[in-house]
């Protein structure tokens, strides 16, 4: 019978081929390659891989891909072709394909015609009901996790490890959800310097799983926002979210980091239907 400690192990193997793929994006990746990476039989290791992440190594392979193509698309300006080879498509007309059956439009039309273009209007006194931003009273909140430093776009890896380290542990009976907290500001703070915390909201009364980092959400008021779409939007939401809704409430942003919680993750939800809040407590 396996124990915690196997369980341990064949995670930590399958970690490392995830942080082998998401470090090389752009090149070619070989079945054989990641069976060695895993230290697993290179005939059998592609059904534990599924079987413990839930996904097939091509499906992990273009969903990181297509969420960069989107973050390129929406963040860039990098041509359409140089996306699609960058997402392992030598054909620009089959990426188009991929990248609409997951985010709803072909490439083109979504760098033009994307969720994340409600943020272009210069008057913004034209959108201050954008989102149904409602504000809440909450109890003192704990966030356990794992630290990430670097890209905000990149957390998914903190989150991957984090899942892992759960799930060999036996932690998610204390899950409130899904959350991370971002301490750092990507408008001032360089790219490689941006800290957060990937993990979870804690049930009130429980102990932090072992080898989890903390950070406590104080009681109080908080202005929530809940965001549909794909991640790589969100940082137009936190500017509207921060810079004209805020500026017309009437209320001013507390000292407490942003915190995001996830009410549905990309393995059970595709990129349009992915649904987040993003929580700002108020002064």
């Amino acid at each position: 019978m396996a124990t915690t400690q196997d369980i341990r192990d064949y995670r930590e193997r399958l970690e490392r081929v995830r942080s082998h793929i998401r470090a090389n994006l752009d090149g070619p990746l070989n079945l054989d390659d990641l069976a060695d990476i895993a230290c697993l039989s290179r005939f059998h290791w592609h059904r534990t891989y599924r079987g413990l992440t839930g996904e097939t190594v091509w499906q992990t392979v273009r969903r990181l891909r297509l969420h960069r193509a989107a973050s390129d698309l929406v963040n860039g300006t990098l041509p359409i072709e140089e996306i699609a080879e960058r997402s392992g498509y030598t054909n620009p007309r089959a990426f188009s394909q991929a990248f609409k059956s997951d985010f709803g439009l072909p490439p083109l039309r979504y760098r033009a015609e994307g969720g994340h273009r409600r943020y272009d209007n210069p008057d913004w006194r034209e959108t201050e009901d954008m989102y149904d931003v409602c504000i809440e009273e909450h109890e003192p909140v704990v966030i356990a996790g794992l630290a990430h430093t670097g890209p905000y776009i990149d957390v998914g890896a903190a989150f991957e490890r984090f899942g892992s380290h759960m799930a060999a542990t036996g932690g998610w009976e204390k899950s409130a959800g899904m959350a991370a907290v971002y301490f750092s500001d990507p408008d001032i703070t360089p790219p490689e310097a941006l800290r957060s915390l990937a993990g979870m909201a804690l049930k009130p009364g429980s102990v932090p799983p072992d080898g989890m980092e903390t950070c406590v959400l104080p009681a109080g008021r908080y202005a929530v926002l809940t965001h549909k779409g794909p991640y790589a939007e969100l940082a137009k939401a936190y500017h509207w979210f921060f810079g004209p809704w805020l500026a017309a409430s009437g209320e001013s942003a507390g000292p407490a980091p942003a915190v995001e919680r996830y009410l549905n993750t990309p393995l059970d939800a595709a990129p349009t239907e992915l649904l987040t809040e993003i929580h700002m407590q108020l002064g």
